[in-house]
């Protein structure tokens, strides 16, 4: 786990965190009341990469909150980019798992972070179908204010692993990714492709799964729900502020002997 950064007056973490669940917890109604509505779905990078207007309107509205409380600081949003500058900086995804959202399958949440001076202080990944809200700061990890710890197996053969690997632009670099994710899912317990990085590491945070790998992660899908994990007594690899790949897992679990020890960052 990382050391936690002295915590500094002018960015109280606690006032972070509580603008962080402010924020998220705004969007909740919108998302429950859209979900399952079949919003129209438009595309931004190719057909596997879709955005709704709803994702558009709750960052706008997170946006909105953490403006009023923090006005001035930086906000990277997957929908409204780069805003702002200053040694606070707010990582948002307003939808992280859109496919499913649009789609009507119940595994999306709204995922926000702080940083201060490039440090994360503060999370929240907000699940607003089970109204549940996983909270972390250098404080500590929660969902929906009870304490969690990240623990579960100890080895692949009684693991759950969340992934979303291979993507198509991971199969499109060669058969290596399908020879791989064979190996997951002769290694593992189970194997399951759900969708949405932040909901996946909190899961893995509260001991729900017991590993998580993504490739090409932006920070706003993982920032939130790598505080989570490494706050609750878990392993999160990679670096949550910049893209790249992330693998995630329990307290006492065995990487060195597992079949993702080939894919740590």
């Amino acid at each position: 786990m990382n050391a936690t950064p002295h915590e500094d007056t002018s960015f109280p973490y606690d006032a972070l965190l509580e603008t962080a669940s402010e924020a998220a917890r705004a969007v909740g109604p919108r998302l429950r009341k859209a979900f399952r509505s079949r919003p129209e779905v438009a595309t931004k990078s190719d057909f596997h990469d879709p955005v709704t207007e709803h994702d558009k309107a709750a960052e706008e509205t997170i946006r909105a909150v953490i403006g009023g409380r923090w006005p001035g600081s930086a906000v990277l949003g997957e929908e409204g980019g780069a805003t702002g500058s200053g040694r606070l900086r707010w990582y948002v995804d307003p939808i992280d798992g859109t496919a499913n959202f649009a789609a009507g399958l119940p595994f999306f949440c709204v995922s926000i972070a702080a940083a201060v001076d490039g440090e994360l202080v503060a999370g929240v990944v907000y699940d607003p179908v089970r109204d549940d809200e996983f909270t972390a700061s250098t404080a500590g990890a929660w969902c929906n204010g009870t304490p969690i710890r990240s623990a579960g197996a100890a080895g692949d053969r009684e693991a759950m692993l969340l992934t979303s690997y291979p993507t198509p632009r991971d199969i499109a670099a060669g058969d290596e990714a399908l020879r791989r994710y064979g190996r997951f899912l002769t290694s593992f317990s189970a194997v399951r492709r759900v969708g949405s990085a932040a909901l996946k590491l909190a899961h893995v945070a509260a001991g729900w799964s017991d590993a998580a790998y993504g490739t090409r992660a932006n920070p706003w899908d993982v920032a939130a729900g790598a505080l989570l994990v490494r706050q609750a007594g878990g392993v999160y690899l990679g670096d949550p502020l910049a893209t790249g790949d992330y693998l995630a897992c329990v307290g006492g679990f065995d990487l060195a002997a597992s079949a993702l020890a080939e894919v740590a960052p």
